[in-house]
């Protein structure tokens, strides 16, 4: 939905998941915008015939699973069978696209993977040179890092917080990103377009946030002990940040109303508190939501109302906190629902990656007409 947003066409999608592949035709046949066009496709991913994209792809974009590298998860990395890095770098090899886009989790920056990561750089820079039946990923790294060969791709991967580009949802991700070396020179991290820092400014110096939402302004007190002393700077320097304020829980439903039983609006009783699962304060964005045992691990998939008692994010809740319009739904049980929706990317920073990517593309374009002139 992100890429879509960002201009990108779809050629192909691939999912395997029954309950998802469900759940985009039904969104398809309501006549969602983007997702009525989307050729969707059931299938493993490790079927499709990448060869005969070749030469015609923009971009290559996907979420290998992140289960094998979350630190929720069992951590076993390349030797999970749900790990899909090799796949997708068969994706790259195979079509040769202009650029490639790949999402996952901080986990697999973490210094256990620090190899595995190297390898999959290194594989995605040189996708040619692919690794030999039986010979390991270290061995295949080892000679990916002494090979003469040009480069074939610029990659490079950025942390970012989906928070910083306008979800409201504080989601930590690694994005592991690329272009043909031909096209470009240097390849930029992605800026952030939103920051904590001006969402404490518009709540506790110049006040406008609680103004946007017909509210008293709180007391001092209720500043969270963490943002004590950044609001104390804020308020010396007189100085309003640049960037737009973070979006809130409380930004990201409003208008909704209370849970109506329509559209996925719907309560789920059972919501508590206790310690490591508090729920989410509804003035700052809400934790990652998680798609574990009943949606719920950690207590990202509940709210703290304003009255202090918690309670489940409803799944129309849930699918405004990913960015997905209204009229997206799903037709799956709460806990199905909330599997999807904690597995996906959240399309506000599914579009600024996808703009970012397509400007360093456009600008691509403008810099071969140049060397051609």
């Amino acid at each position: 939905m992100g890429l879509s947003r960002a201009g990108f066409r779809h050629d192909l999608m691939v999912e395997w998941n029954d309950d998802a592949v469900m759940t985009v035709l039904r969104n398809k046949t309501n006549g969602v915008f983007h997702v009525r066009d989307w050729p969707i496709l059931k299938a493993d991913v490790r079927d499709i015939d990448w060869k005969s994209f070749l030469g015609s792809l923009a971009l290559v974009a996907g979420g290998p699973p992140c289960q094998p590298f979350s630190i929720g998860g069992k951590h076993k990395g390349y030797n999970d069978a749900r790990d899909m890095w090799p796949p997708a770098i068969l994706a790259v090899r195979k079509s040769k696209p202009n650029a490639f886009l790949f999402e996952n989790v901080q986990g697999l920056t973490r210094k256990a993977f620090s190899d595995y990561l190297a390898w999959i750089v290194s594989s995605l820079s040189r996708p040619s040179i692919q690794r030999k039946e039986g010979e390991s990923y270290f061995d295949h790294l080892n000679r990916l890092r002494r090979s003469k060969s040009k480069i074939e791709y610029k990659v490079i991967v950025a942390k970012v917080n989906a928070a910083d580009f306008g979800a409201p949802q504080k989601r930590h991700r690694v994005i592991v990103a690329g272009i043909r070396n031909d096209l470009v020179g240097e390849l930029a991290a992605p800026t952030p377009t939103h920051s904590r820092e001006r969402l404490l400014w518009d709540q506790w110096v110049s006040g406008d946030y609680w103004r946007k939402h017909g509210m008293a302004r709180p007391d001092d007190l209720m500043i969270s002990r963490p943002d004590r002393a950044l609001v104390k700077r804020l308020r010396k320097s007189e100085k309003c940040p640049p960037d737009m304020p973070w979006v809130t829980v409380r930004d990201a439903l409003s208008g909704l109303g209370s849970p109506t039983g329509h559209s996925n609006h719907t309560l789920q009783a059972g919501a508590r508190a206790y310690q490591g699962h508090t729920g989410s304060p509804m003035d700052m964005p809400a934790k990652a939501l998680k798609a574990g045992d009943h949606g719920v691990p950690g207590g990202e998939n509940m709210m703290i109302q304003d009255e202090g008692a918690v309670r489940y994010f409803t799944i129309r809740e849930a699918a405004r906190l990913q960015g997905l319009p209204d009229d997206y739904t799903f037709p799956g049980s709460w806990t199905e629902s909330m599997r999807q929706l904690g597995n996906a990317v959240p399309v506000q920073l599914g579009e600024a990656i996808g703009i970012w990517m397509a400007s360093t593309l456009r600008q691509t374009a403008v810099d071969m007409n140049r060397r051609a002139a």
